[in-house]
């Protein structure tokens, strides 16, 4: 299976640019451009760590200090897969600034002020990786993907452990059930200690920029290693009994693959709170967004209404009803969070509350005027 998403490709222009393996673009190169003329360093963010990066520039690996760039706005931070324009000289050398992004992988923190922390930027494709060796977590999945699609990548459902699956017909039914709780999102079975399904991963993830998330013990460093081709991330064993493992990435890392592309890898994410995700959460559940246009009130809640094509779909076994709760779940959660972030918001849910408060109370009143 491959993907439709479509890369800038670097043209004739960029020669034998050292930048090229990382992405570089002549679109890169258009908007470097001001920054190339007040003679800065072009370079891609490989490692953030304790407000200092490092930064790949046509020269090589260099160290750079970050306290020019929004230090105390964590959504404006400089993070991994960043283009930035650094000093061409110094000691420390810092970041001036890092170009507009092209996408960002964002989640919200555990932090009580709802803050979002920018994972990943300027990705490609999101790959979400998912042991095989526990007991699949479906409202899980959605919930990676809710941010993948958010963040303007292309998710990717990676199965790990594929080969602790020896039945084909029972893989190939956890597969199905991955493909129908994700619409439109490639679902690929892979074992890195066989190999099975690498190659097809790794055609996917050619030639543009790949985030790998999943829980600590789904097998992202050993994916990363084998995709790598070589022992570069360190990796531990997992408890038999859950699948859980210690975090053995404890830093976003961005590696050149030597098929072409370059990954993200990520530490192992016990919280995944969504931040600002409804279009994402819509495209995870696509299926009841299409149900739901056929509802007779707009502003249906899916809940009790009359003429509630969504309600009709569970009825009739189309509809699964754990997608319909996993939908409401994660859309209460992403209001909650958008709520705590803008008065805008928080003013429409209040007037909402209202509105529904006053058309309960008329219906009450006037079913006790009919008794």
């Amino acid at each position: 299976m491959t993907s439709s998403f479509a890369f800038p490709t670097p043209s004739a222009s960029l020669g034998l640019s050292p930048l090229v393996p990382y992405g570089w673009d002549d679109a890169w190169a258009d908007e470097f451009a001001p920054y190339d003329t007040e003679g800065l360093v072009a370079g891609r963010v490989i490692r953030v760590d304790r407000g200092q990066c490092d930064v790949a520039t046509a020269d090589g690996v260099i160290r750079a200090d970050t306290a020019f760039v929004t230090p105390h706005d964590p959504m404006r931070v400089v993070c991994t897969g960043d283009w930035v324009a650094v000093e061409p000289a110094g000691n420390p050398r810092y970041v001036k600034a890092y170009l507009p992004r092209r996408t960002a992988f964002v989640r919200s923190t555990s932090s009580k002020r709802s803050e979002g922390q920018i994972l990943a930027a300027n990705v490609d494709h999101a790959v979400v990786a998912v042991s095989l060796a526990v007991e699949l977590d479906l409202g899980r999945v959605e919930r990676f993907l809710a941010l993948a699609w958010e963040s303007g990548a292309q998710p990717v459902v990676v199965l790990t452990k594929a080969d602790l699956v020896p039945e084909a017909a029972t893989l190939a039914h956890l597969v199905q059930d991955v493909e129908t709780t994700a619409p439109g999102v490639p679902v690929l079975a892979v074992s890195s200690a066989t190999g099975e399904g690498l190659d097809v991963l790794e055609a996917v993830l050619a030639g543009g920029t790949a985030v790998l998330l999943g829980q600590s013990g789904a097998g992202k460093s050993t994916l990363a290693n084998a995709l790598l081709g070589e022992d570069v991330m360190d990796v531990r064993a997992t408890r038999d009994m859950d699948g859980k493992g210690r975090h053995t990435t404890t830093t976003r890392n961005l590696l050149v693959l030597p098929g072409g592309g370059v990954l993200i890898d990520t530490p192992g994410l016990r919280g995944v709170g969504l931040w600002d995700a409804e279009s994402g959460v819509g495209q995870v559940f696509s299926e009841i967004e299409e149900f739901a246009a056929d509802c007779r009130f707009q502003d249906c809640a899916h809940v009790a209404e009359p003429g509630c094509a969504v309600l009709a779909a569970v009825d009739s076994g189309e509809l699964p009803e754990r997608r319909l709760e996993s939908y409401r779940k994660l859309l209460r959660e992403n209001q909650r969070i958008v709520a705590k972030t803008d008065a805008r918001v928080r003013a429409e849910i209040r007037r909402d509350w209202k509105r529904k408060g006053a058309e309960g109370r008329a219906a009450m009143e006037a079913k006790r005027g009919r008794w």
